[in-house]
């Protein structure tokens, strides 16, 4: 079994992201949750996004890196959105990697280093019509073009945070999809 770190999108740690957590524990895994938002969750991207601004990008990223102290190097890093920045940050830095899971976002492998790491298997999951997704979607096949570890899974639809059941993005069939891919990554691993 994997053990995962989970970071939590824009409009923190939800019941959604908690509840996507417990499905992965529910197969076997160890997942860990950290709230960078210290309890705070907002009914909107545009909130998180004004609360993010006011706490400052660098403290938030601060706040992700030392969660990783203490924690085992073989991890799988995942983050939803905003938490793909660390996410992909620890998988691409942080020796041991076992693997990371970058759903809705992807920044281009440059932001972190000159390639993905060997032997760090990615997947990446987005929607086609997604605003923000589509901005990071350059990245996203760049990333699966450049190494055969990676995963990139398009689905249809324009929904954002589409696996939050807490939110109004919350799409059943293409959140159960991406779950089970999910976990069919962390089963090999």
């Amino acid at each position: 079994m994997a053990e995962v770190l989970l970071f939590h999108h824009i409009q923190g740690l939800t019941q959604g992201v908690r509840a996507f957590a417990d499905d992965l524990r529910s197969e076997g895994h160890v997942v860990h949750t950290p709230d960078l938002f210290e309890g705070r969750t907002f009914a909107s991207i545009e909130q998180g996004m004004a609360f993010a601004r006011q706490v400052g990008f660098d403290t938030l990223q601060a706040r992700g890196a030392t969660v990783v102290e203490g924690l085992r190097s073989d991890l799988v890093y995942a983050g939803f959105s905003f938490g793909v920045t660390m996410a992909q940050q620890l998988a691409q830095t942080r020796p041991g990697a076992l693997g990371a899971l970058l759903m809705y976002s992807c920044l281009p492998v440059s932001e972190f280093g000159e390639v993905w790491p060997p032997g760090v298997p990615v997947q990446i999951h987005g929607k086609e019509g997604d605003e923000f997704f589509a901005e990071d979607l350059p990245g996203a096949r760049e990333l699966a073009a450049s190494t055969s570890e990676a995963e990139l899974f398009v689905y249809p639809g324009g929904e954002h945070l589409f696996a939050d059941a807490s939110l109004s993005d919350f799409d059943p069939e293409a959140a159960a999809l991406m779950l089970s891919r999910v976990q069919a990554l962390l089963a090999k691993l």
